[in-house]
């Protein structure tokens, strides 16, 4: 008996030694979180979005308090959160709200089918493996991938298969953007007044163009020659718009043949 009480007393003897042991120890190595991390992180959206350019909120408030990162990067938190990260940082933000643009017309009664896709249903397989789904190279593949990696519930496929953004819901943190296989989402600003070119097709072939999507650009440079400000030029088979001389005018929507070029509330 006086043996199974020895051993009970050592044993409380080594768990206290060893309990003290671990709390000295803890106290000496503790690495102290700076206290504007633990703040930021309370005024962060906790999505985990990647839209700041880091791996999640916790990061990119660590980044924060180095140095390391803006303070108005948090697209999907907006202004409200950018201000109170800036009250905490002791600094100023000025914020840019950012919305996703789908860049294609090429629903399926405008872009003619390669044919049946048998492989895996995602955009990023067939992409890969075909080259998408219709003859257009450069189209929409239409299997949603963009919708899968939205956070914000901003993003639903439409019954004419292309992707439809609610700007609304949309944070502008890039994540379909960075998805999509063929780049077709842009990531711009939600003041952009200039209009937009809404294809994707850098074909020279313009046979091919014409019938492989009703809604492509035909490279027809109507809209450079048109431009009062000659704020458009052509840049790897598509017109691009420059938005500091752009007016505004109209000039190119009304003007373009396909409809391709829109201005954006429209």
């Amino acid at each position: 008996m006086s043996i199974i009480i020895a051993t009970v007393i050592i044993a409380f003897v080594i768990a206290f030694v060893l309990g003290m042991l671990l709390g000295f120890f803890k106290k000496i190595f503790a690495v102290h979180e700076d206290e504007r991390v633990t703040k930021l992180k309370e005024v962060l959206p906790s999505g985990n979005c990647g839209g700041c350019g880091y791996a999640g909120c916790s990061s990119y408030a660590e980044a924060i308090a180095r140095g390391e990162a803006p303070l108005n990067a948090c697209t999907a938190g907006g202004a409200a959160v950018a201000q109170a990260i800036a009250k905490i940082m002791g600094g100023t933000a000025e914020v840019k709200s950012y919305m996703a643009v789908l860049a294609c017309q090429g629903s399926k009664t405008c872009a003619a089918s390669r044919g049946t896709y048998t492989g895996v249903p995602t955009c990023a397989a067939a992409a890969l493996s075909v080259n998408g789904t219709k003859l257009c190279a450069n189209g929409c593949v239409g299997f949603g991938d963009c919708v899968k990696v939205c956070k914000f519930d901003a993003i639903y496929m439409g019954e004419d298969g292309l992707p439809k953004i609610d700007k609304e819901k949309c944070t502008g943190c890039g994540a379909c953007a960075r998805t999509c296989p063929h780049k077709l989402i842009k990531k711009i600003d939600k003041e952009r007044k200039a209009p937009m070119v809404l294809c994707s097709c850098v074909s020279d072939k313009k046979p091919d163009v014409v019938k492989n999507c009703s809604m492509s650009c035909i490279k027809c440079s109507k809209c450079v020659r048109e431009c009062p400000e000659q704020a458009i030029k052509m840049e790897g088979g598509l017109p691009v718009i420059n938005e500091e001389k752009c007016t505004a005018c109209g000039t190119c929507v009304t003007g373009c043949p396909r409809k391709v070029i829109k201005f954006l509330e429209k």
